[in-house]
């Protein structure tokens, strides 16, 4: 039988045998999606949103909507078609491993909406914003910026925050451009006053004309490094009788391990029989939908077409959703009738891209106020017509590199922050296929 490649499915088996020693056990448990050390982001359950009102249009610019309001479709596709997000796995082969990994997930688990209307008195799911070309970018900050992309961010002060302006919970912010087409989210999101700033755990900006994914090892605003935008259950996609993308869900243990599209594992346990982030499953072809109201049937349509993606730990097979008043819960809690065994894991190792492969050496340590000077080296055989960025990993913009003939790459940067900077490299084809590599500068006081 074939199982994914190493290329495809990392496994850290050695360092995650200490972790397992050292923190005795094999899980990762915090509230919300969080990073352990140098382990991983962990989560509890999805919590509920906060929606900052509803508008029936677009406003001028400068000026934020709500995406949860009335009449507040996104009105194009997130992600080229070729995307993994978008892509069509109906036809793909079931996974080998398809019944081990469904029995760790929970065979007779029913399914469960985690969006709706309203739970414990506030919005029920993970709330966006619309903002146009013109919204004014602020400042942001992040604890753990060697995995974030740089700010500012073009974050309304008002934007809505999931589980509200209160929350203890995951406090994730999504902010669409949609001149822009660029999707900015952030993980732990809170809005300093006094600095006219925003704090955040982590944050990861998504370019949704190109398929790219972050460097390996990464986090985004998620924990498995994926987007959250493009796996939410919408209500303006039910109303139309078609969700034409792959969904987000949790579950409550995985390994330390991911696979593509992620790039980043939330766990410290090795038990192999335990499903690793970005697996994904789709609904059994031959499961009857005969007895579902109409915006379930779309729901599971999706689900055998697309499937979804394992992107957090949390509660058992809980999909998350936009908030909107127009949902109805006692319709969604249909969806607990599917269970578990009811699905199959699709075998995705054909959707993973041959990615240009970068190299730009190891760390390197300098005193403040020292110069990184280094070639980077990239191969992509069925490439061409590349574009390059570096991102220096210490607050600075990030640079456009000129790509020599020889595709080689020249990085030159001065650092005068000490600490530890991740510098990352990233290389894009004419296809839109991203490929990424990093490396540590550690910057010392004199």
């Amino acid at each position: 039988m074939s199982l994914w490649s190493p290329r495809t499915i990392v496994l850290l088996a050695a360092a995650a045998s200490v972790l397992v020693v050292l923190c005795g056990s094999p899980e990762v448990t915090r509230s919300g999606t969080a990073q352990a050390a140098d382990v991983a982001k962990a989560s509890g359950t999805a919590k509920v949103a906060d929606v900052a009102g509803a508008a029936a249009a677009i406003l001028p610019a400068g000026r934020a909507v709500t995406g949860v309001g009335a009449d507040k479709p996104i009105g194009f596709r997130l992600f080229p078609a070729s995307s993994p997000w978008n892509a069509d796995v109906s036809d793909l082969p079931v996974h080998p491993l398809s019944p081990t990994y469904l029995a760790a997930m929970g065979l007779d688990t029913g399914l469960h909406p985690d969006f709706g209307t309203t739970w414990n008195g506030a919005p029920n799911g993970i709330p966006y914003v619309i903002v146009r070309r013109g919204q004014r970018r602020v400042p942001i900050s992040f604890s753990y910026r060697d995995e974030s992309d740089p700010g500012p961010y073009p974050i309304p002060r008002d934007a809505p925050i999931e589980g509200g302006s209160a929350s203890d919970g995951d406090r994730h912010i999504i902010v669409l451009d949609k001149d822009r087409r660029l999707l900015y989210e952030v993980y732990d999101a809170h809005y300093d006053a006094r600095h006219g700033r925003w704090r955040a755990g982590s944050g990861a900006i998504w370019d949704l004309r190109v398929n790219t994914v972050r460097p390996d090892g990464w986090t985004s605003a998620d924990a498995a490094g994926l987007p959250m935008l493009p796996g939410l259950v919408r209500y303006d996609e039910v109303q139309r009788g078609e969700i034409r993308h792959a969904l987000r869900f949790t579950v409550s243990r995985t390994q330390r391990a991911y696979l593509y599209p992620a790039t980043h594992f939330a766990s410290s346990s090795i038990d192999p029989t335990l499903p690793p982030m970005g697996l994904r499953v789709r609904l059994r072809a031959d499961y009857p939908l005969d007895g579902f109201s109409r915006p379930v049937r779309v729901i599971l349509t999706a689900l055998k077409r697309y499937g979804m993606l394992v992107a957090d730990n949390g509660g058992p097979w809980y999909i998350s959703g936009a908030p909107d008043p127009r949902w109805n819960d006692d319709v969604l809690h249909e969806l607990s009738r599917v269970r578990g065994r009811d699905f199959e894991v699709v075998d995705t190792g054909v959707l993973e891209p041959l990615r240009p492969l970068i190299y730009a050496g190891r760390g390197t340590t300098l005193w403040r106020g020292g110069t990184l000077r280094r070639r980077a080296t990239f191969a992509d055989p069925g490439g061409g017509g590349w574009t390059a960025r570096v991102s220096w990993g210490d607050g600075s913009q990030s640079q456009t590199l000129r790509v020599s003939g020889d595709q080689r790459l020249r990085l030159v940067h001065r650092y005068t922050r000490p600490g530890r900077h991740r510098v990352t490299v990233r290389v894009t084809n004419a296809a839109g296929v991203t490929g990424s590599r990093s490396f540590l500068v550690t910057v010392r006081r004199r």
